[in-house]
């Protein structure tokens, strides 16, 4: 999955100029600093345009930090990073009441979820208290402090990452939480030439800690983001495709792999991201291609395995392979 290049094809959704070319532009943006992840920055391209929250899996050292804080750069969007541990309180998220002596009275200092592009570093090593202490603000857009409720800033999103390898001492979301997120990306180690690449880059004085050096310009900004958000919510969808996104999620709930399938909610964030797809993709409608392109990164965090498919070798992938090949494609 990666962005395609823009395009006028008809028909084709034509709002603000540019719009869609200038998101198409962040790829290369990003790539002078990140190798390799075109499918990632494509992820967190649609999360951004459809107002969600994005999951990226990977290893460490495969650039998910760095991924997050170039896309920042090149929209023009403030990014703040939160490295969750143990220890974390709800109260660092979110922020807290501050008594203030020189006044008597209490002030509130803002935390880092106040931005645009938050950073959830390790969000599987917090205890559950923390983590919900991020739903109202992913689900709701604020957070409430004594009673009052304090919005966050617009576009916000929350970009979590957690390690599949090392599970010793960390807390798994829960599966209210795990549906709260738009899409869960997994991260590849990258392909030999592509490691090749980093290495020659680290050779010739690349700083990941200086973007400026690297080349990194802001090639959108948050009204391009806004205007590309009217013109997605334009995108028609076809009753036959509504159908299919309908058959593919209750296909999911039948399954005897799964004791979880994918909800409604899942369902209309399928949809949501197939029409983000379709707009990338330069039309104005959604097509079942567009559907099966997201179906992976969109629902394979929001299914649960059986314990026996499990031990069976089974994953989500596969069942979802499963559930694309059997259900009917509207012609």
């Amino acid at each position: 999955m990666t962005l395609p290049p823009a395009t006028d094809g008809a028909p084709s959704v034509t709002a603000a100029p540019d719009a869609r070319a200038r998101l198409t532009q962040l790829r290369h943006e990003v790539a002078k600093a990140v190798v390799g992840q075109d499918a990632a920055v494509t992820g967190l391209v649609i999360g951004l345009l459809c107002r969600g929250h994005v999951l990226l899996e990977g290893v460490p050292g495969v650039a998910k930090t760095l991924l997050v804080r170039t896309l920042a750069a090149s929209l023009e969007l403030d990014t703040k990073r939160v490295q969750f541990t143990p220890d974390l309180m709800p109260g660092d998220v979110t922020g807290s009441l501050v008594y203030d002596a020189r006044t008597a009275e209490f002030s509130f200092r803002a935390g880092p979820v106040f931005t645009n592009l938050l950073l959830a570093d390790e969000i599987n090593r917090t205890p559950p208290k923390t983590q919900a202490s991020l739903l109202e603000a992913m689900e709701e857009r604020q957070v409430t402090v004594d009673g009052e409720p304090l919005a966050l800033p617009d576009p916000f999103m929350v970009v979590a990452t957690q390690n599949p390898v090392e599970y010793e001492g960390t807390y798994p979301l829960p599966e209210a939480q795990l549906d709260r997120f738009l899409l869960k990306l997994v991260l590849p180690l990258p392909e030999r030439a592509d490691e090749i690449e980093v290495l020659a880059r680290h050779g010739r004085g690349f700083d990941p800690r200086d973007l400026t050096a690297a080349g990194v310009r802001a090639a959108a900004g948050p009204a391009d983001l806004a205007a590309a958000r009217a013109q997605v919510a334009r995108v028609q969808v076809a009753p036959e495709v509504l159908g299919y996104v309908v058959d593919l999620c209750r296909a999911t709930r039948t399954s005897p792999s799964l004791s979880l399938g994918v909800s409604p909610r899942g369902a209309t964030a399928l949809l949501a991201t197939s029409r983000a797809w379709a707009w990338l993709s330069g039309r104005g409608y959604v097509t079942p291609d567009d559907v099966k392109s997201l179906a992976h990164a969109t629902l394979r965090h929001r299914v649960q395995l059986r314990a026996e498919a499990e031990l069976e070798g089974v994953t989500a992938e596969t069942v979802l392979d499963g559930v694309l090949r059997t259900v009917p494609v509207p012609r």
